[in-house]
């Protein structure tokens, strides 16, 4: 609606997400390998930060170009959080607890994207009103608005990472 697209072009528009998701794991995974989990991590977040910046930002006139691009890169980033958060959290699991951390790792992963979206679909019909009445310009609020608390979000995950992967420890003095 906010973008002017018949459903089936908007359908096919939100599928460059999960189609880009799909193709970038295997990469995103020997990323990892090659150079660690923490700066993969950081660089998973860095995309995500910049393409929900992208999507917070994007005046409606760009059109599908205008979205379709910073999706891109907030998927980029979303697989290769994933992959290095994954190698990370499963990295020094012993051999007979693997199968127990990763379905907690998957049930941890599916509650906060439930819990996610359900958050920012709130966000969502809160600022575009009654969809059914709503202008391509309170739709394009709305999205401005979601990828805006989505944007505030991601920064607090990454001022934790960077914390927690530069934190120093402190001397103790006699």
């Amino acid at each position: 609606h906010g973008a002017g697209l018949d459903p089936a072009w908007m359908g096919l528009t939100m599928a460059v997400g999960p189609c880009v998701s799909a193709l970038t794991g295997i990469p995103a995974g020997r990323l990892t390998d090659r150079f660690g989990c923490g700066p993969m991590t950081i660089a998973g977040l860095l995309a995500m930060l910049a393409g929900c910046l992208l999507l917070s930002l994007a005046p409606l006139n760009l059109g599908v170009a205008g979205y379709v691009a910073p999706l891109i890169i907030l998927t980029l980033g979303y697989a290769q959080f994933q992959a290095a958060n994954n190698t990370a959290v499963m990295s020094d699991v012993l051999a007979d607890r693997r199968g127990v951390v990763a379905g907690l790792l998957n049930l941890s992963r599916n509650v906060g994207l439930i819990a996610g979206a359900s958050a920012l679909g709130a966000v969502f019909a809160h600022v575009s009103g009654d969809l059914s009445t709503a202008t391509p310009a309170d739709v394009g609020s709305g999205m401005q608005a979601t990828f805006g608390v989505a944007l505030a979000l991601i920064g607090v995950g990454l001022f934790l990472a960077l914390r927690a992967r530069f934190r120093v420890t402190p001397v103790l003095t006699r």
